[in-house]
């Protein structure tokens, strides 16, 4: 896919195509081997309060790193948690028959619960077969090889002894046997289409309180909780009742008229089957189901846990009622069973891991002496595409002031003849984005991002077969992608992270370097700044820190005559709590540039080294004390402290502004204007941005910078020094916004839309701020040397207005906020439809022919049409509300269920559950009422709001209020 303009490398503009990196820990060569081989175990327990798991082990050919072999995960179900943990448990040797049972075993159950176990139909005109017909060797992969097999129950305290459960296996590789030996399954029947006609399994009818399933007789009172596989379906059930007023000629049941009477009569025309026991009671079966992702406790995890919970609302189970004659037993605890759900999950969970550990290896850094555990490699991996209860963006964060700090001070010590504006431009260079992305493509990291949730339906286990395949249609045959102009667009409609089977799949460019920013975060919190160097160094980042260059820089400082400033660097050291090993360093540092000419030398250079330091410093102070809250609130509190204005202030509290040197008239009145503006005990009520002298927050990073040479680079001494003068530190709870970006968030939280508006006059900007409230018009105005502090202060007139009418904004409040979703006993068909307020006249303004956009006040706006897939109808009700500045609307959603399955959609969209949603809107419309309208039913409760969206915009067309086109 190509572009003659693409956007630059590193940028989100710009999408590639990325391979994915070959796992090796889980590659095996020991399916042939008459010798049979011998494998690393580990064993895994699944601990849970409300249900029971069979225990399991892990048989692999390679020994797994320390981290896998000795993980824990947290496994989500619908209404209870399942802690994981793994434990190897030495070697194990299994001979060529062991293992040819156990390949049985995995072929049998993967592909009977999460995959199919009859390849063909008539339907597609192909002939119907067993897959395990001709044997399934053939479904093994060299390059992806683990057993994973069941356990005998024992003491789960009791750690050390272990046996695997051979008497589950053995009963399917009999079933497995009896399968493929009936001559029925086969495809050759299948294609002369011939009726099917079976023997009782031991050639004579059940005896009393007995049934002849496929393959024996059982006791009925031995039945409830045996597993079962069916013979025509291969889907596998377990019992949960002997139904005994039941029969084969029992009433075909259906929630729609059926063409079938009995379920004899069902059996015959649908599968040609010609039951031999019709008197037999039914089975009643508890279906098997697809596998869920059970590794994030997310609010989707949370909505699907409170729909489909085992409470009063409960949803019916759908069960399936079978003659037993047409199911096969297997001889496996129900607590296997419910194990394999658990097993995809786990199995990627631990992948991901190896993957990590794999990545680690290549760095190839001494995990002896600086241990990085590879969850933290992961979160470094793990994009918030991938719907995780961890990403990369805080590690990101701390990557980011890390790298800037690390090739800071190599370009300082390197270069000490460069000029400030000379080692900004050397870094910026470095850290750019298309400069990690280059640096991270060359070492393969995009092979190893994860960027989509997991999707259980495509997972498979060895010997299993995909029945959710993607087919790749990228034109590519090896899982490497190419890194040229061929692979790279900047096509916005593209599905992102979703990988084809050969691993292929889009990618954002920027993802590639903000991987490498958490890696180095990853390395610095794992192994301090030595890893972070490291892996720095294993990228092709020059950041050797040589401490003879810091000699040189300290003896150039040391030659600065310092005898007529002792007092002045005395006092400032008192205040630092710091004293000075080499005194001209401090004195550089309060040296401002308006004696650079006279003294040949400023605070230039020591304020950009002390810029990084601080910023890398107060970071990883944030990332320790905050660990629960959201990448965007961490990086709102790092730009709230590490920013020349924030400096300036501590510069002020700690009297550090007295000690510069200047001769500068104009800076000295610039500084005490703003000295004197900061000390008002009402500065927090006046408009900000213009008043902050530079030099006051330079002075403050050049003394950091100053501190970190004379320490020889400690930066554990800087932070002593710094934390009393910094301190107190913003938190999350007095973190103050700037003001135009509080006006963003407050209009975003309660529903309104502002307009802004700059004009450049002699050198000066005039912004003007619009907001359109239910029943008033605010303006808010502003005027700075930018577009930014003049919207700034006109946003801050604006919020001071909003406040005197008692509306402000509260971060932790509209976090709080979440809409719980009311229940509703039982359906109700009785949808009303509110219109206009009664209280108020809806005029009519004569219509014409605008765009949206191009709207005037008396104007009528147009629609050329309405998207009617998901989401489309907000969208259009959303955008019309924001041309017309209309308060957003509002939804009150509410939630029914039913008894038996309800049909939504049509055609391809059509789809059955027992929930359904109705939705409420509300739109108030400024000077004129409220309009009101309530939705049909809908499958989930976005659809429902489309719906209730639609019906409102056909209101306000039949009203005059809009036209809508029809495109």
């Amino acid at each position: 896919m190509k572009n003659n303009e693409l956007a630059g490398a590193g940028t989100t503009k710009r999408k590639e195509l990325h391979g994915t990196v070959q796992l090796r820990a889980l590659s095996g060569t020991w399916v042939d081997d008459p010798l049979g081989a011998v494998f690393h175990s580990y064993r895994i327990n699944f601990s849970c309060d409300s249900e029971l798991f069979s225990g399991f082990v892990l048989l692999t050919e390679l020994k797994l790193d320390n981290d896998v072999a000795n993980a824990k995960v947290d496994l989500y179900l619908l209404d209870k948690m399942a802690k994981t943990s793994v434990g190897p448990c030495g070697k194990v040797h299994l001979d060529s028959e062991q293992i040819k049972r156990t390949m049985r075993f995995h072929e049998l159950l993967f592909n009977g619960l999460f995959g199919k176990l009859f390849l063909g139909s008539k339907a597609s005109g192909t002939p119907r077969e067993f897959l395990l017909h001709k044997g399934g060797d053939l479904l093994w992969n060299t390059a992806y090889m683990y057993l994973i097999l069941p356990l005998e129950p024992v003491d789960p305290e009791d750690h050390a002894s272990w046996k695997i459960n051979w008497k589950a296996i053995d009963s399917c590789v009999t079933v497995v046997e009896f399968m493929k030996s009936c001559s029925w399954l086969t495809a050759e029947l299948s294609e002369r289409n011939t009726r099917i006609s079976r023997n009782s399994p031991d050639g004579k009818g059940a005896a009393e309180n007995t049934v002849n399933l496929a393959n024996r007789s059982s006791d009925i009172g031995n039945l409830q909780g045996t597993v079962v596989i069916s013979i025509h379906t291969g889907r596998i059930y377990s019992v949960l009742d002997v139904l005994d007023d039941t029969s084969a000629h029992t009433p075909f049941e259906s929630s729609r008229a059926s063409k079938y009477s009995t379920f004899a009569d069902y059996f015959t025309k649908k599968y040609e089957i010609e039951l031999i026991y019709p008197e037999q009671p039914l089975f009643l079966l508890k279906q098997t189901h697809n596998p869920y992702n059970l590794l994030s406790d997310s609010e989707a995890g949370a909505l699907r846990r409170k729909m489909f919970s085992n409470g009063t609302d409960q949803k019916p189970q759908n069960h399936v009622h079978m003659p037993p004659e047409l199911v096969v037993s297997i001889d496996i605890p129900l607590s296997v069973l419910r194990a394999f759900y658990l097993i995809p999950s786990l199995m990627h969970r631990l992948e991901c891991l190896m993957l990590s550990c794999q990545l680690r290896e290549d760095i190839a850094f001494n995990l002896d002496e600086f241990n990085v555990p590879s969850l933290l490699i992961l979160e470094a991996l793990t994009t918030q595409r991938s719907c995780e209860d961890f990403s990369s963006e805080r590690l990101e964060l701390l990557g980011d002031s890390v790298l800037k700090y690390s090739v800071s001070c190599h370009v300082f010590l390197k270069y000490p003849d460069k000029h400030e504006g000379q080692l900004s431009g050397h870094r910026q260079r470095v850290v750019s984005n298309a400069t990690l992305h280059s640096l991270g493509t060359k070492r393969g990291l995009q092979e190893y991002i994860r960027d989509s949730p997991f999707d259980p339906r495509r997972w498979v286990a060895p010997g299993q077969v995909s029945v959710h395949p993607v087919p790749c249609s990228h034109g590519i045959d090896t899982s490497e992608v190419p890194l040229d102009s061929g692979n790279q667009t900047i096509d916005e409609n593209l599905v992102l992270g979703k990988s084809c089977d050969r691993g292929h799949r889009w990618s954002v460019s920027k993802s590639v370097a903000d991987c490498v920013e958490a890696l180095i975060g990853a390395y610095y919190v794992g192994g301090g700044l030595v890893a972070a160097l490291h892996v720095m160094t294993w990228l092709g980042i020059d950041v050797e820190l040589d401490l003879g260059y810091v000699d040189k820089v300290v003896g150039i400082a040391s030659v600065w005559s310092c005898s007529k400033k002792l007092n002045e660097i005395k006092t400032l050291e008192t205040k630092l709590g710091y004293e000075f090993s080499t005194k001209g360093l401090l004195l550089e540092a309060i040296t401002h540039t308006t004696e650079k000419v006279r003294l040949k030398y400023c605070y230039e250079r020591l304020e950009f080294l002390g810029d990084a330091v601080l910023d890398v410093l107060i970071t990883w102070y944030l990332y320790q004390n905050y660990t629960d809250i959201d990448p965007g609130e961490l990086t709102d509190l790092r730009s709230a402290s590490v920013n020349n204005g924030h400096f300036a202030k501590v510069a002020v509290r700690q009297n550090l502004f007295q000690h510069l040197q200047h001769s500068s008239s104009v800076l000295s009145e610039h500084i005490t204007e703003y000295v004197n503006l900061i000390t008002k005990k009402d500065y927090a009520k006046t408009p900000q941005g213009r008043q902050c002298p530079k030099a006051l927050g330079d002075l403050v990073e050049s003394i950091a910078g100053a501190i970190l040479i004379d320490t020889k680079l400690q930066t554990e001494e800087v932070w002593r020094v710094f934390l009393p003068l910094l301190s107190p530190i913003v938190t999350p709870e007095n973190l103050e916004l700037p003001p135009f970006r509080e006006l963003n968030e407050l209009c975003d939280f309660l529903g309104y839309f502002f307009k802004e508006r700059c004009v450049s006059r002699n050198q000066v900007v005039l912004a003007e701020l619009r907001l359109q409230l239910t029943d008033v018009l605010l303006i808010g105005e502003g005027i700075g040397n930018t577009r930014k502090a003049a919207k700034g202060e006109a946003a801050f007139r604006l919020l001071k207005d909003l406040a005197d009418r008692g509306i402000s904004y509260d971060r932790f409040v509209a976090k709080r906020c979440k809409r719980e979703l009311p229940e509703i006993s039982s359906a109700s068909s009785d949808m009303k439809f509110f219109s206009l307020d009664e209280t108020k006249t809806l005029e009519i303004v004569p219509r014409k022919k605008l765009q949206v956009s191009q709207l005037p006040i008396e104007g009528v706006p147009v629609i050329s049409s309405v998207d009617t897939q998901k989401g489309g109808p907000r969208s259009s009700l959303y955008a019309l509300c924001k041309t017309l500045q209309w308060p957003m609307p509002s939804f009150e959603s509410f939630g029914y269920q039913s008894r038996s399955p309800i049909e939504f959609g049509e055609g391809s969209n059509k789809r059955k559950g027992f929930n359904s949603f109705g939705s409420k809107i509300s739109l108030s419309i400024p000077d004129l009422g409220i309009v009101e309208a309530v939705g049909e039913q809908r499958a989930d409760k976005k659809s429902s709001e489309d719906s209730a969206a639609l019906f409102l915009l056909r209101e306000l067309e039949k009203q005059g209020m809009l036209i809508i086109g029809s495109e």
